[in-house]
């Protein structure tokens, strides 16, 4: 007998998310997992949790559950955050008990739990193991790695049980995309690729924006939806006379450092100053060790330091986290530190974001920045990873981005940073 769950058709929802929401009730019998990927706001990720928790709650009682992401606080905020008030409209009642990262969920005399997972690392998969599932949602799959995904999939061990995925795509090589991709139809799973027109929820404004934020292999990615292979330039969208200009000439809101600490490697130091919401490059600091033919001392880089500020209050300098002894140095000499987020590839995109959107701004005076930036270059054979060439500077501007994209205490955040599913 077919399963029929609450109505959620007074919702507007798109052929493409439609088949998300249902497939369990029309071809249930016939596969065990969907996937879902495709484009940034596409609406895979709504239509297909909430498809989840439908199912959940339409075929069993008592039960758990696991929903799993990169981290939990990604997972409260772009899932649970979206659809517990949807599930609460459809008379569901729903209680999270943080402190176990359990949420509740009651329709009908039915109840089930659905504990959070954050797959963020190897490390990960351990707290998984020894569950037992009816079901797992997997939300940015391909952000996992695959020793979590391959537990999470091997705990659905009840009569029943379905696994749920979404993601955007990554390189072609990806483990995720050989081996659920291109083998969904022998792991009888549903593949379901989204585009940005399957979202009736976005108006044709919203769809430019989009595209107009990301550019190279970000843009056939997060854009055109493509399993696409890194190639050419990094910043391959960057040229001189649209992206540099000088700094405003009155004085500016803040001054910041960035650093990418070197000592048989070049070091290099950028100078930031706020001017009504854009941060501007406006000086640098550059020196290769193996050029001059001497390695200068944490002192002495701390004292370089000194000179490019000048007299200016610089309210936080943000450092290679690597450069432990740098980072001891900088703050016995009194300088506030923050250590920067080295994640590669999400701070590439966050940078050429920035970029794009004029959030940040590199003034014609800092020219090791631009040589960098013209000469950036991704690895051969389609590997997501930048060369280790000209990239000293590039390490620094991309912490840089990456501290305005970090929430900080007193509410401040970057706004240009947006949902990536």
């Amino acid at each position: 007998m077919r399963r029929r769950g609450p109505d959620v058709e007074a919702v507007r929802f798109s052929e493409k998310q439609r088949r998300a929401l249902r497939w369990w009730q029309t071809d249930g019998g016939k596969y065990d997992a969907v996937i879902c990927d495709g484009a940034v706001r596409s609406g895979k990720t709504f239509s297909m949790g909430l498809s989840f928790f439908l199912w959940a709650q339409s075929s069993f009682d008592g039960q758990q559950f696991g929903v799993c992401g990169k981290t939990i606080l990604s997972l409260r905020r772009n899932v649970l955050g979206e659809i517990v008030p949807e599930l609460r409209k459809l008379g569901m009642q729903c209680a999270e008990k943080r402190s176990e990262n359990l949420l509740v969920v009651r329709s009908g005399k039915r109840r089930n739990k659905f504990y959070l997972f954050g797959g963020k690392d190897e490390s990960s998969a351990a707290l998984i193991q020894g569950s037992t599932f009816a079901g797992v949602l997997l939300d940015e799959a391909a952000l996992m790695p695959r020793s979590f995904v391959e537990q999470a999939c091997a705990r659905c061990s009840i009569v029943g049980s379905k696994l749920w995925m979404d993601c955007n795509p990554e390189g072609p090589g990806h483990w995720f995309y050989r081996e659920w991709i291109c083998k969904a139809e022998e792991k009888r799973a549903l593949y379901l690729h989204f585009t940005m027109e399957d979202n009736p929820a976005l108006s044709a404004e919203v769809k430019r924006r989009y595209r107009s934020c990301y550019s190279g292999i970000f843009y056939r990615r997060f854009v055109l939806g493509e399993w696409a292979a890194a190639q050419g330039l990094v910043y391959d969208f960057f040229d001189r006379e649209e992206f540099c200009r000088n700094a405003p000439e009155e004085a500016p809101e803040r001054w910041r450092i960035s650093v990418d600490y070197g000592t048989a490697n070049p070091a290099s130091f950028g100078l930031w100053g706020l001017w009504d919401g854009v941060w501007y490059r406006v000086k640098e600091y550059y020196y290769n060790s193996r050029a001059e033919g001497r390695q200068k001392t944490d002192a002495e880089y701390v004292e370089d330091l000194r000179k490019l500020a000048g007299e200016r209050r610089i309210e936080t300098v943000v450092v290679d986290p690597s450069a432990a002894s740098f980072i001891a140095a900088l703050r016995q000499a009194g300088y506030g530190v923050e250590k920067a987020n080295n994640d590669v590839l999400d701070g590439i995109r966050t940078t050429a974001d920035a970029l794009k959107s004029g959030k940040i701004v590199i003034c014609e005076s800092c020219e090791d920045c631009l040589r960098e930036m013209e000469a950036y270059c991704w690895e051969p054979g389609g590997k997501d990873a930048p060369k280790k060439e000209n990239d000293h500077a590039m390490d620094d501007l991309r912490y840089f981005a990456m501290s305005l994209a970090k929430p900080r205490s007193g509410g401040f955040a970057a706004t240009w940073v947006e949902r990536e599913a």
